[in-house]
Parts: structure tokens; C-alpha cells; sequence
């Protein structure tokens, strides 16, 4: 199969008429083996497949977008690249939900990073392909999705955000501002914060699994 994204894919060992997909989005310069490293720890019903990032930046490593600096080391992110990578993976859960027995009405997105920013970009500009978010260690960067997304319909969307407090890479202040944003546009959103750096504490992980669960 030629999808718009490389992906690796765990079958679900409890079997439906359509199972409920976890598509995973690792982090910038890493790729789709990091988060699916806890695919076996994920609930059995669902197909978790884990998808590559785009952009190459050396060998094994990936990202959705660009991040460049300037003389003084300000950071500065390719938004165009962004927003293709937003629209790649809209276009690739169309083409898992085409290939695969999935309901595509149970879609999540688990993101790590600048797959967590990106997650943020595809649930909002496509609400009605994407039910659930898991953010972890991302942000809201609204210079990232479709013009007009105030307007969308969001009422089958469901956020879970959360952050380390020593987060080194992107700060905690940036995560912090986030739940307000969502709840304006009447996103329920549970948000978290963990005495660690930029990474995904184990209570994180237990959380998140309990959120998916209810």
C-alpha cells in the first residue's frame, strides 16, 4: 500500500466490525519507531500505527516541519511546512480509515512534541475526522491551522494536554496557555503537569491511558 506517510502498524488483538485507531506523531528528528516503543502497553482494541514525519533531517531522523534560527539563536518555525504536514496527515487518516477496518469515527491523535503541536493543527482544522488528542509536551500554535477554524464544529472533540514543569524545549509557561484557549472554543480539555523535563513521565502515560479509557 502507497500512503501519503511511512507508518509502522500493530494490528489490534481484540477484534471488531471496525476497531478505533491511536495514530502516534513523534517529535522533531525522531521518528516512527520512538513512540511506537509503547505500542504493547496501549489497549488491545485499538490499531496503533505510528507515522513518520515528512521532512528528513539526517538518517533516522524526522520532522513535520522545519525549525531555523536567526543570528541572535531566536527559534523560528517553517509554518508553511507545517501546514503541509497538517494536511498530509488529514489526507493519511483518510487513506488508514480506506485500507483498514477502522472506525472512523474513533480516531485519536497521541502526540509527542512537534507531533503534539501538529496534533493540535489536524483536530482543529478537521475536527470531524479527528474525536481525540493526546498533547504531550507541545503547544497551541494557531498560525498553524485553517483559516476560520473558530467556526468549526467541535463538539465530538476531546483534548488531553500535558507538560513537564522543567520542560527545557518548549516551556511550560507556552503549555500553560493552552486549556484557556481550548475551553474558549468549547473543547473539553483535561491538562496535567509533571515534575519533568521535556519527555513523558510514567504517571503520564497511566493518565492518558485512564482518559482513553473513559
Amino acid at each position: 500500500m502507497n500512503l501519503s506517510l511511512e507508518y509502522k502498524i500493530q494490528e489490534p488483538k481484540v477484534i471488531l466490525d471496525k476497531n478505533p485507531v491511536l495514530l502516534l506523531l513523534h517529535g522533531y528528528g525522531s521518528n516512527e519507531a520512538d513512540l511506537f516503543s509503547f505500542a504493547t502497553e496501549l489497549p488491545d482494541h485499538y490499531y496503533i500505527i505510528s507515522a513518520r514525519a515528512p521532512y528528513d533531517l539526517q538518517y533516522g531522523a524526522y520532522a513535520w516541519y522545519a525549525i531555523n534560527f536567526d543570528a541572535d539563536q531566536n527559534k523560528f518555525s517553517d509554518n508553511e511546512q507545517a501546514k503541509t504536514s497538517r494536511d498530509l496527515i488529514a489526507k493519511f487518516v483518510d487513506e488508514l480509515a480506506a485500507n483498514y477496518p477502522i472506525d472512523a469515527n474513533n480516531v485519536t491523535l497521541i502526540g509527542f512534541s512537534q507531533g503534539s503541536i501538529l496534533s493540535y493543527s489536524v483536530a482543529l482544522s478537521y475536527p470531524e475526522k479527528i474525536q481525540r488528542v493526546v498533547a504531550m509536551s507541545g503547544y497551541f500554535n494557531e498560525e498553524i491551522i485553517k483559516e476560520g477554524f473558530e467556526k468549526n464544529n467541535f463538539k465530538n472533540l476531546k483534548i488531553f494536554a500535558s507538560h513537564g514543569t522543567v520542560d527545557q524545549v518548549i516551556p511550560i509557561d507556552w503549555a500553560r496557555k493552552t486549556p484557556a484557549i481550548l475551553e474558549h472554543l468549547n473543547i473539553p480539555v483535561t491538562y496535567k503537569e509533571y515534575p519533568v523535563g521535556h519527555g513523558v513521565a510514567p504517571q503520564n502515560f497511566f493518565d492518558f491511558k485512564n482518559w482513553l479509557a473513559g
